[in-house]
């Protein structure tokens, strides 16, 4: 049975292109990485218990540090080369949003030394335009901002 993850791709029209809100992942693989290491910011949940929509909120709260209480919509699921299954909900943001703080993860690090260390889930958060944030994502998330585009081409709204 495939793990599920929901997460919540924000948006915002800025400087005449499409800009989304991403979240750098924490933690020592990821320190000194850039391109490849950022992510939307999500989780896992379960199907059957929770909503997405319902978990992408919680999962942005946790991951960037201030709740989403707007308008989300659903944009679709995305298998991941993991095979997790990414149910993402696309929110437009009308007001600032900045990163405030994440949740933490629990790791032994350095390996085998037997000390456990906090790491933050994500440790900075910024907004790129579309094409900057295809060379930022992880490869499997790739496909969700190419339907993000194709979605804003097909919204009728302005």
């Amino acid at each position: 049975m495939a793990v599920h993850s929901a997460g919540l791709l924000v948006y915002r029209l800025g400087h005449g292109q499409v800009e989304v809100f991403l979240g750098h992942m924490g933690g020592p693989f990821w320190a000194r990485k850039d391109d490849g290491a950022w992510s939307l910011p999500k989780g896992e949940f379960d199907p059957g218990v929770e909503e997405s929509a319902a978990a992408a909120r919680r999962e942005f709260a946790e991951e960037v540090g201030t709740p989403w209480t707007g308008p989300v919509e659903y944009l679709g699921e995305f298998r991941q080369p993991s095979g997790k299954v990414l149910a993402v909900h696309v929110a437009r943001a009308d007001v600032p949003l900045e990163f405030v703080r994440s949740n933490e993860f629990e790791l032994e690090w350095p390996r085998g030394s037997g000390q456990v260390r906090a790491f933050p889930e994500v440790d900075r958060a910024a907004w790129f335009a579309l094409d900057d944030a295809r060379r930022k994502v992880t490869r499997g998330q790739v496909p969700v901002l190419d339907s993000l585009q194709a979605w804003l081409r097909e919204d009728p709204r302005p």
